[in-house]
C-alpha cells in the first residue's frame, strides 16, 4: 500500500490512463455512475449481506446543546462493521469516484491537491461553523 502517495502524483496517473474518457460530459456521467455504485456497494453490505446494519429515527436533541456537542451526540446510524468482501466492494467503489474526481480536475485544468488545500484551509477557518 503506498502511504505517500500525492494527489498530484495520483491525477498525473489518471491523466495518462485516461485515453477513452476524455469527453468531459463522459467524465461526468462517469462520476455518477460511480457514486451510484458506491451507493449500491455500501446498501448492499446491508441489504445484502448484513454485516452492516442501520437503526435510524428522528434525531432529538436537548434545548441547551452546544454546536461544538453535536459531534458527540449525533450519530453514524451504522451498527457492525463491514467484512472483508464488502469492504473491499466500497474501497473499489470508492477509488474509481476519485479517479473520474482527479478526471474531472484534469479536464478543466484544476489542481486536485490544490482543491484539497483550499478546502482543508475552508474547513479550519469555518471549525464548527462549516456545519459539514
Amino acid at each position: 500500500m503506498v502511504k505517500n502517495l500525492t494527489y498530484s502524483e495520483f491525477q498525473n496517473t489518471v491523466s495518462e490512463v485516461l485515453i477513452c474518457n476524455r469527453s468531459v460530459l463522459d467524465v461526468l456521467s462517469q462520476i455518477q455512475e460511480a457514486n451510484a455504485r458506491l451507493t449500491r456497494a455500501v446498501t448492499k453490505a446491508v441489504t445484502g449481506c448484513g454485516c452492516l446494519k442501520i437503526q435510524a429515527g428522528k434525531k432529538e436533541l436537548p434545548s441547551d446543546v452546544l454546536l461544538a456537542d453535536l459531534k458527540n451526540i449525533l450519530e453514524s446510524h451504522l451498527i457492525g462493521e463491514m467484512c472483508e468482501d464488502c469492504r473491499e466492494t466500497v474501497e473499489t467503489a470508492v477509488g474509481r469516484s476519485l479517479f473520474y474526481l482527479a478526471a474531472l480536475c484534469e479536464l478543466l485544468e484544476l489542481d486536485l491537491h490544490d482543491v484539497l488545500v483550499k478546502e482543508q484551509k475552508q474547513l479550519k477557518i469555518l471549525g464548527i461553523f462549516n456545519l459539514a
